[in-house]
């Protein structure tokens, strides 16, 4: 049945009325439906719990009447161990991140890193390379089955509808990760439709997650070698597992620090259930006037409002013990409910060397925080949200233990063939209420500064596809220069699958632009 209904994004920047969707029960229904498509000049769209920024899946008010949702999160969720050594499991794409990671751990797997958000699709995931904060702490060797990279690193194969010009229609075509081809799906961006994926997946693991708000911004993101500074890289070091949670006009970061127990220590509270941090789940009717307030133009509360919400944090981890988690590898990843606040994110990976961590985020925490002071001095405040600093290590085939493996062609963590000494991505996302005054000019100025600093020296920066990049002064995913230019060219590293390569590879397998939209085309030609 085809019914129409409104199409909303996460932040709920991207509204449009009216769309076309369906929920295929089978894959076979998605092949009908691409050859369908084909024939009336429609386009196809897969959907899921619609948990990100950019508009990849429709690109707002100017989404065609042709177009059609394909909701996959009702009948392609189903999921099955298929190999014990090295452990797989295979799992259609509708399945949620909260399921998929339930049915491993109730079959005694995990994942090393996963985002924090339960409801995400895995085809989702996978699309746009989904990610944690996990690097290997000091002398701590990989396990069988895990990667320090982003998800799209685990996929031994994966299933898609394709073009076949022998039968001239789209059909289902499995492809292993030892295929060229295969690189290109790995993240299309929704360039392509993945039903099913078989998943690299190893024995799950015991963490334990302390949480800090102690430790001044200024120490934890303090220049290399400073003495005695308890240094975000140094905690990496440690336990090879953090995220920093900053927010706006506040002294201390809220500091995740996880590290693999398999014993509970004394001093930690088990826990058996995800979501273990009510206090950032909800918006309290204080925040929640602030919030108005601002949206209304009073954004000079943006300060008012950051020190609410470290309260609310410092406070929280205490009366709902929290600040110090023991539990089952699910259990302490995902943190992020669909209730919390529905704030606008932009999105970087920075690619460097692992001994080059500290400074690049000090680099970018000071110019941060100059910017803000400097909006801040002209009466303008247009960040309201946390910027929440992780790191992982990259999209390294061998991880995957699949001979003939390549990279995912256009994961952002994908590694860089001229610079093999570059083996971690840094990520940054800042966060603010979406509408906010000068919001775009602040993360444009940003986005500048990113892609002059860490331009091929030293580093280079790509874009998080999920988030928000390619800023004007008025409009996000707009910038001309970005999309044309600097996307692509941070995928031109010599590699036989880079940027060119692939587009013509999604172009290879859907020539009748069945599965696309005006931004993709844009950006992937």
């Amino acid at each position: 049945m085809v019914y129409r209904q409104a199409y909303r994004n996460w932040a709920h920047e991207i509204e449009v009325d009216g769309v076309w969707t369906c929920e295929p029960r089978t894959a076979e229904d998605v092949v009908l439906l691409a050859n369908w498509a084909h024939v009336h000049g429609y386009t196809l769209r897969a959907q899921g719990f619609r948990h990100g920024w950019a508009p990849l899946t429709v690109p707002g008010v100017e989404t065609s009447a042709k177009t059609v949702l394909l909701d996959t999160r009702t009948y392609l969720t189903a999921v099955e161990v298929v190999n014990a050594s090295p452990s797989a499991v295979r799992a259609q794409t509708g399945i949620s991140m909260d399921a998929l990671l339930q049915f491993l751990e109730d079959n005694g797997l995990g994942v090393t890193n996963t985002p924090a958000p339960g409801d995400l699709t895995l085809g989702g995931v996978l699309a746009i390379n989904g990610h944690g904060s996990s690097l290997p702490a000091a002398d701590e060797v990989l396990s069988e089955g895990h990667t320090f990279g982003s998800l799209s690193n685990l996929v031994v194969s994966l299933t898609a509808v394709v073009w076949d010009n022998a039968r001239r229609r789209y059909a289902l075509r499995t492809f292993h990760r030892g295929e060229r081809l295969c690189s290109a799906l790995l993240t299309c961006l929704g360039r392509g439709f993945v039903t099913e994926a078989v998943l690299r997946v190893g024995v799950n693991s015991n963490l334990r997650c302390v949480s800090t708000v102690d430790i001044s911004a200024a120490e934890l993101f303090a220049a290399p070698g400073t003495p005695g500074a308890r240094t975000f890289a140094g905690f990496v070091e440690e336990t090879g597992r953090v995220d920093a949670i900053w927010l706006p006009f506040t002294d201390a970061p809220w500091l995740k620090v996880w590290t693999v127990s398999p014993i509970k220590p004394k001093s930690s509270r088990e826990t058996r259930e995800p979501y273990n941090y009510p206090f950032s789940d909800s918006i309290p009717e204080e925040m929640a006037e602030l919030y108005r307030q601002i949206t209304e133009g009073a954004t000079f509360l943006a300060p008012t409002l950051g020190q609410l919400q470290y309260e609310v944090v410092a406070t929280g981890l205490v009366t709902t013990r929290s600040a110090d988690l023991w539990g089952r590898s699910k259990n302490l990843q995902l943190y992020i409910k669909p209730t919390t606040a529905r704030l606008h994110a932009n999105g970087y990976a920075i690619l460097t060397r692992r001994a080059n961590l500290q400074q690049v985020l000090h680099e970018i925490a000071t110019r941060y925080t100059e910017l803000l002071g400097e909006y801040a001095a002209r009466g303008d405040y247009p960040i309201n949200g946390p910027a929440d600093f992780r790191v992982t290590g990259l999209d390294v085939p061998g991880d995957v233990r699949v001979a003939g493996a390549r990279a995912p062609a256009l994961s952002a963590a994908r590694p860089h063939d001229a610079h093999p000494e570059w083996d971690i991505a840094v990520w940054l996302d800042i966060l603010t209420h979406p509408g906010t005054a000068s919001s775009n000019r602040f993360y444009r100025e940003l986005e500048e500064f990113l892609l002059s600093r860490y331009c091929g020296v030293d580093a280079m920066v790509r874009v998080e596809w999920s988030k928000g990049w390619g800023y004007t002064d008025s409009a996000r995913w707009a910038s001309e220069t970005l999309l044309s230019h600097r996307i692509p060219e941070s995928y031109r590293t010599g590699s036989d699958v880079d940027w060119n390569w692939a587009v013509h590879a999604l172009d290879t397998l859907d020539p009748h632009r069945v599965f696309t939209n005006s931004l993709l085309d844009t950006m992937l030609r």
